[in-house]
């Protein structure tokens, strides 16, 4: 019996490292998803990381878009009878962040769409399938940089910031609901995005050699996503939960 028999995720930036990692997970412990993303190429990753199973279908959808929001929302629904779980993990930086006075401000409104305003957009649109459902998990992703300094992100600091004081707003009020929320904190993930950015960087050579238990990889992320969509998790909320090999603790 699968930790999640019975579990309908909406998973969005699903082709992605991280996205399709949590895509594996959750067919493997018997969820449901339908699989977000923004492009043909990488839904295929996220179909091909959960073995093609009939459990997953796959979408192409923007998330930043009110209309696409809703209608993938709808899909979940209508494919699997009900949604109970909402996996925000679209999102992440670029080498045009940099700090205050240097990121272009293009930059910044691209990473607040995305990462902030995307989220906002699926909550907005699936707590009520979740309310109907009787309840469930909405999983954000923040990360280490809403905890810590680190130079050169301050776009992206804002907006991962921005998901964590959401969060904890939304888990006060959803709570009468029967919804719990939650963020991770991604430490260092070699993503293969990540281990580009990371040959290219210095600040982000230096962080990979103090995570004390090395680098994360993606399935590290799609673990504590089981837990939080589980009903192992069924007392917790409001928690930014760091998955970052002790990072953050320096």
């Amino acid at each position: 019996m699968g930790r999640l028999d019975g579990k309908v995720a909406l998973v969005t930036g699903a082709g992605g490292g991280i996205g399709s990692a949590i895509c594996e997970r959750f067919i493997v412990e018997g969820g449901s998803v339908l699989a977000v993303d923004i492009t043909d190429e990488a839904k295929a990753r996220a179909v091909k990381a959960a073995g093609h199973s009939d459990r997953l279908v796959p979408l192409v959808s923007d998330i930043t878009e009110p209309g696409a929001v809703q209608t993938a929302v709808a899909k979940a629904v209508d494919t699997f009878g009900k949604l109970d779980t909402l996996v925000n993990t679209a999102g992440g930086s670029t080498p045009n962040d940099g700090r205050v006075t240097d990121a272009p401000e293009e930059e910044f409104w691209r990473v607040i769409k995305l990462d902030l305003f995307g989220t906002f957009l699926v909550c907005k649109y699936g707590i009520p399938a979740l309310v109907r459902a009787g309840g469930g998990s909405i999983i954000n992703f923040s990360s280490m940089v809403a905890k810590m300094s680190l130079p050169e992100r301050d776009c992206y600091t804002a907006a991962k910031g921005g998901v964590s004081a959401l969060t904890r707003s939304m888990a006060h009020v959803y709570a009468a609901d029967g919804i719990r929320v939650n963020a991770i904190a991604p430490g260092l993930t070699l993503s293969d995005r990540a281990r580009a950015l990371v040959e290219e960087r210095e600040e982000l050579k230096k962080l990979a050699a103090q995570c004390l238990l090395g680098p994360n990889e993606p399935m590290d992320m799609a673990h504590m996503a089981v837990y939080l969509a589980s009903d192992e998790s069924c007392r917790t909320t409001g928690q930014i939960l760091s998955v970052d090999s002790g990072v953050t603790i320096y």
